[in-house]
């Protein structure tokens, strides 16, 4: 029920970006989900990859600084109401959510959100007790 997700620091540069998806590309790694949060002088790109282990690999290799660290993947209604409702469910439960980034595939008619949270174990068993679909790593990457 774990996601591995992809944190790369970037210098706030022009091109930097740009090197990692063209690195991405070359290794035939397909971004299934990406967030960026920046300052002036730095920036953190997350991604969710369907070969993470891979990526991990292409881009320490190239001399980023990479981390692999893990989410929850969580299929919601896309619906006005949909995201509130589970926020709901973790705040009533006093789960913390760190930060959060979501996107909407054709591949389902769902919303899918990434839920990164100080407490993965519990946050997935609060989740499932209540409900809500919780994404395998497999069915985010094959999407």
């Amino acid at each position: 029920m774990k996601i591995k997700q992809i944190s790369v620091f970037l210098e706030n540069k022009s091109g930097r970006l740009a090197a990692v998806t063209k690195l991405l590309a070359a290794g035939n790694i397909n971004i299934r989900a990406l967030s960026i949060a920046d300052t002036s002088d730095f920036g953190i790109l997350r991604l969710i990859v369907n070969q993470p282990d891979k990526a991990y690999r292409v881009l320490k290799d190239a001399g980023f600084t990479v981390t692999m660290t893990e989410v929850i993947g969580v299929a919601m209604s896309d619906e006005p109401g949909g995201l509130a409702g589970v926020l709901e469910i973790l705040e009533e439960r006093g789960v913390n959510i760190e930060y959060l980034y979501a996107f909407v595939g054709s591949a389902c008619d769902d919303a899918l959100v990434m839920f990164r949270v100080e407490n993965i174990d519990d946050a997935i068993e609060v989740l499932k007790a209540e409900g809500v679909k919780v994404l395998t790593g497999e069915e985010v990457y094959s999407l």
